[in-house]
């Protein structure tokens, strides 16, 4: 099974993945997410594909989506708008993101990538 594998390289989260990844002998396409951040598109795409909320594609946690206050101004955004602002900074982006012919997954966890990819 190949896999395409978003990652910001100086993420711990993101190296810890890409680590599994490699250690399980797993082939993958790697994109910087912040040097080739992903299309309004390709987040659609991916959203459409995964089941998860839209918010799951928000890296809440970074210094960006602080620093906008998008935790207020989210609900008030239609989802084009939401796709939209996403797509103009991978740093607002969560990372990792694995996507695989089946599945789409935000950020890591040893066994969701496990089940994803046995």
């Amino acid at each position: 099974m190949s896999a395409y594998f978003l990652w910001y390289p100086r993420c711990s989260t993101c190296q810890k993945a890409k680590k599994w990844l490699d250690d399980n002998h797993i082939a993958y396409e790697a994109r910087d997410i912040k040097a080739d951040h992903p299309s309004a598109e390709e987040l659609k795409a991916w959203y459409d594909k995964s089941g998860l909320e839209l918010k799951r594609f928000f890296n809440t946690s970074g210094q960006l989506y602080r620093s906008m206050n998008l935790k207020d101004k989210l609900p008030d955004m239609s989802l084009e708008q939401q796709l939209e602002l996403l797509a103009t900074d991978g740093m607002l982006v969560k990372r990792p993101l694995l996507i695989t012919e089946d599945t789409v997954l935000a950020g890591f966890r040893e066994t969701a990538y496990a089940q994803a990819l046995r």
